[in-house]
C-alpha cells in the first residue's frame, strides 16, 4: 500500500538569531554568532556568563498583555511561532477539519524560572500563596495546549519530554501520525526557555557548559579546543500536512519529510555511547523509513553541541553509517550560531535543514579554528556555501540517550518510494 506523503507548508521561529523563521535563516546564512552576555538575570558570580538569548522579544507585541501573562515564557514563544507558520502556510481552519488537525510542542524542561519564582514567593509569604496560575503555566505540556486552544486544532495534542531530542521526536512523530492516516494537518516543533540561575547553575556543576567568556570561542563545535555547549532558548515550529491536502489548497512547499527514526543509547544518564551506535542506528532507521540509500545524502544538520563526547560520538556515528561516503557529505552544526536550545533545538534544526534543501546552501560551523583528528569530517567551517543537495539529515541526541534523526527531501513533486 502507497504510503501517505507529508511535506513541510509553514514555518515560525523564535530564535537567538531573529523573531522570525525568516530572519533567523538569513542570519545563518550571513554567518551571524547569536551568542552574548547573559541579560535575563545577573551571572556575575556564576562561572558562566554567557548565553544565546532570544533578543528583543516583547510577548505583549505579540500576544497583549492579559493573554501573555498567563503563560511561561518558553508558552509564549511557541504560541507566537505557531502562529507564524500559521500564516506563512496561508491556512485556516476552514480548509480542514479541526478533529484531523493535531499538535506535537515538546519542551525539555518546561517553565523552570516560574518554579523559581513561585518557590520564592511560597518560601516568604507561605506555600499556600503561590499564584494560582503556577501549575497550568509552569508544566511542559502547556505549551502544547496553548498552541491548541488558539489555533483550534482539536486532534492528537502531546509534548515529547526527551530533553534535546524533544523537537525533532515532535516533528517525527508528526509525520508518522500523518503519513499513516491520523490526520492531515500538524503543528509540531519544540519550546524552551530555561536561562535561569539554577539551570546554568546546574549544567555547570556537572561540567556540561562552555565557561569561555569570548562569543566567538564558545560553542565551536567539532573544533578540538571545544569545552561544553552554550545554553539558547527559542522555539521553532513547523506545519506539516499531507501532500494531496496541501496541493487541493493552492500551499507552497518547502520540503519533503520522508524518513523518522529513533533510539535509545540505554547507557548513561548523559554521556553517548562512545561509538555511536545508539544515533547511528536513528539514522540508519530514517534512511530505511524513507527508502533512501545512504550515498543519497548530502548533508547532515547535526546535534554537534560543543561537548567533546557528542561530537565525537556523532562524529563515528556518521562513519559507521556512511562509510567511505562520510567523507564526501558536508556535517555541519548550526549550533556554532545559536548555541544549543536543548528542546526547541531539532525544531529549529529542522526548519534549517528544509531551507539548506530548498535554497541549495550547506550552513556553517562558525568559529571552527583548530582541527580534531576525532572530528575530521567535512564540518562546512567558517563559511557557507552552496550546494545542490537532494536529501539531508537532522540529527538531535538527548540526556538519557534519547536519539532522533529525520531525513528530508528537496522539494520534486516526485516520491522516494512507496
Amino acid at each position: 500500500m502507497s504510503k501517505r506523503r507529508v511535506v513541510i507548508t509553514g514555518m515560525g521561529a523564535l530564535t537567538p538569531l531573529g523573531l522570525t523563521a525568516r530572519e533567523s535563516w538569513q542570519a545563518v546564512k550571513d554567518g551571524v554568532c547569536g551568542i552574548a552576555p547573559i541579560t535575563q538575570f545577573d551571572a556575575s558570580a556564576q562561572k558562566v556568563k554567557l548565553a544565546a538569548e532570544v533578543k528583543g522579544f516583547v510577548p505583549e507585541n505579540y500576544l497583549g498583555k492579559p493573554e501573555a501573562k498567563r503563560m511561561g515564557r518558553f508558552t509564549q514563544m511557541a504560541v507566537v511561532a505557531a502562529r507564524e507558520a500559521v500564516a506563512d502556510a496561508a491556512f485556516t481552519l476552514e480548509e480542514a477539519e479541526a478533529d484531523r488537525c493535531g499538535v506535537i510542542v515538546s519542551s525539555g524542561i518546561g517553565g523552570l524560572s516560574i518554579t523559581e519564582a513561585e518557590h520564592d514567593r511560597g518560601k516568604e509569604r507561605g506555600w499556600d500563596r503561590v499564584s494560582p496560575f503556577y501549575i497550568p503555566t509552569g508544566i511542559c505540556n502547556m505549551a502544547a495546549g496553548m498552541v491548541a486552544i488558539d489555533t483550534g486544532f482539536r486532534g492528537m495534542c502531546s509534548c515529547p519530554v526527551t530533553a534535546c531530542a524533544g523537537g525533532t521526536n515532535a516533528v517525527g512523530d508528526a509525520f508518522h501520525y500523518i503519513r499513516d492516516g491520523y490526520a492531515e494537518v500538524m503543528l509540531c516543533g519544540g519550546t524552551e526557555s530555561s536561562l535561569t540561575p539554577l539551570a546554568v547553575g546546574g549544567f555547570t556543576s556537572m561540567k556540561a557548559l562552555c565557561q569561555n567568556e569570548d562569543p566567538a570561542r564558545a560553542s565551536i563545535p567539532f573544533d578540538a579546543e571545544r569545552s561544553g555547549f552554550v545554553m539558547g532558548e527559542g522555539a521553532g515550529i513547523l506545519l506539516l500536512e499531507e501532500l494531496e491536502h496541501a496541493r487541493a489548497r493552492g500551499a507552497k512547499i518547502y520540503a519533503e519529510v520522508v524518513g523518522y527514526g529513533a533510539t535509545c543509547d540505554a547507557y548513561h544518564m548523559t554521556a553517548p555511547r562512545p561509538d555511536g551506535s545508539g544515533g547511528a542506528k536513528a539514522m540508519v532507521m530514517a534512511l530505511a523509513d524513507g527508502c533512501v540509500t545512504a550515498e543519497e545524502v548530502g548533508y547532515i544538520n547535526a546535534h554537534g553541541t560543543s561537548t567533546p563526547l557528542n561530537d565525537a560520538g556523532e562524529t563515528a556515528a556518521v562513519k559507521a553509517v556512511f562509510g567511505e561516503h562520510a567523507y564526501r557529505l558536508a556535517i555541519s552544526s548550526t549550533k556554532s550560531m545559536t548555541g544549543h536550545m536543548l528542546g526547541a533545538a531539532g525544531a529549529v534544526e529542522a526548519i534549517f535543514t528544509a531551507l539548506s534543501l530548498r535554497d541549495g546552501y550547506l550552513p556553517a560551523t562558525i568559529h571552527y579554528q583548530v582541527s580534531d583528528p576525532a572530528c575530521d569530517l567535512d564540518v562546512v567551517p567558517g563559511q557557507g556555501r552552496s550546494a545542490d543537495i537532494r536529501y539531508a539529515l537532522s540529527n538531535s541526541l538527548g540526556f538519557g540517550g534519547h536519539n532522533g534523526t529525520l531525513l528530508l527531501k528537496k522539494w520534486e513533486g516526485a516520491p522516494s518510494c512507496s
